[in-house]
């Protein structure tokens, strides 16, 4: 047999590159088909990408932290050597005692294959006593401590069973966070490659800036009927799960700004479902997981799928279709406001500040209540101000009176 090329295929929806994060095999090691032999990183998750060939792995051609475009050389795979009768030999004996009947096997474990699989962590608790072994999961985590050059066996974890996750990491590096491996650094400033990400991320909003003639309209709501409402039946359903049905709610009153723009054929396509897109900062930056058909749930069922769409995006791992509309929590920054870039192609994006004690007049009367800012920005070729700000008032009203506005849907 020959050597075999593997080219880097096309992951999907437009992607044209990719960045190795880390090699699942090493050169010389045996792989069978569809084994995963290395895990790269997109625009959009981290991916492990399985080889189409069986054989001996001869060249890795890329390093890890290397960008490779779509269809360029990955892995070589050659012919493997007929095992000699000694080496035949030596493997039963590994197997077990005696002979081993083709098709059978024996009790004993199976031989290692090339792959570095992942042990669970009680693997590892058992196989390394008396050693202190970091759990880490996340490939992140573990480049992120790389270039930090921090050593995880002095890291304490947070998170379940002692498990290293990336906040960990980050304090543990902090002040001193080392620049990315790749960073070039000359007199007085210093230069830092945008990875494959950061290249979506960066044509992303510059398409969005570029075609869109957006309008941005604010309002202040006053959230405290809502958060007494929160309150009250902990604990269910988080703040967010509320606003995200009273978004849904308004979207179906105003179904053109759950759409999108054919400027081919100039026209308003307006989605029949509400694929609610919930922006997130996650590990590899800020992400748009959408929490599919939300018009179709109730309170609880949002705050289940939200709460579960954005702790995968954290992590890295963003499987969820495009969203349609795109509702963004950025009081979670400890910020008021905000004049958010439109999710392109969508047509619209609602944006809410932090929830703070501020003097509001009630019935004539100073008194405390919890406000926060509301921020809708929307495509004007869509729709004028009169729709936007239908729009945000139902939204808006909704959360000053929510049992009455849940009670309607």
């Amino acid at each position: 047999m020959t050597d075999q090329v593997f080219l880097l295929p096309d992951l999907g929806e437009g992607l044209t590159e990719a960045e190795v994060v880390r090699w699942l095999v090493n050169e010389g090691d045996t792989v069978a088909v569809d084994q995963p032999v290395v895990e790269v990183e997109t625009a959009k998750s981290l991916v492990e990408v399985p080889t189409p060939f069986a054989g001996r792995v001869a060249i890795r051609h890329a390093p890890e932290g290397g960008v490779l475009e779509v269809g360029k050389p990955l892995l070589t795979v050659g012919a493997v050597a007929p095992a000699t009768p000694a080496e035949t030999y030596r493997e039963e004996e590994r197997a077990g005692s005696g002979n081993v009947l083709i098709g059978y096997g024996t009790s004993a474990a199976p031989a290692p294959s090339g792959r570095r699989r992942r042990p669970s962590r009680a693997a590892v608790a058992v196989a390394h006593t008396g050693s202190r072994v970091p759990l880490v999961v996340s490939p992140l985590v573990r480049r992120l401590a790389r270039e930090g050059g921090l050593d995880l066996r002095k890291v304490v974890g947070s998170g379940p069973g002692g498990l290293i996750v990336r906040a960990d990491v980050v304090k543990a590096l902090t002040p001193a966070v080392a620049p990315p491996a790749a960073a070039e650094v000359t007199a007085g400033e210093r230069r830092i490659p945008l990875n494959g990400f950061r290249k979506a991320v960066s044509a992303a909003l510059t398409r969005s800036r570029a075609e869109i003639p957006e309008a941005t309209v604010w309002v202040d709501v006053d959230a405290t009927p809502l958060w007494e409402l929160r309150e009250s039946l902990r604990p269910g359903p988080g703040i967010l799960a509320y606003i995200a049905r009273f978004v849904v709610a308004a979207l179906k009153e105003y179904p053109v700004l759950n759409s999108r723009l054919d400027t081919e054929r100039q026209e308003i396509v307006q989605y029949d479902r509400i694929d609610l897109g919930i922006a997130v900062q996650g590990a590899r930056g800020l992400v748009v997981p959408a929490v599919t058909d939300a018009g179709s749930m109730t309170t609880t069922r949002l705050d289940e799928e939200i709460r579960k769409v954005t702790a995968s995006a954290r992590e890295g791992n963003v499987s969820a279709p495009a969203g349609t509309f795109t509702l963004n929590n950025y009081g979670g920054f400890d910020v008021d406001g905000s004049a958010a870039i439109i999710n392109h192609p969508q047509v619209a994006i609602l944006g809410f500040g932090r929830i703070i004690d501020r003097p509001w007049v009630v019935d004539g009367e100073i008194r405390v209540r919890k406000i926060t800012q509301m921020s809708f920005v929307f495509d004007h070729r869509v729709c004028d101000g009169g729709t936007a700000a239908g729009f945000m008032r139902a939204v808006a009203d909704a959360m000053e009176n929510p049992a009455a506005a849940i009670a309607r849907l």
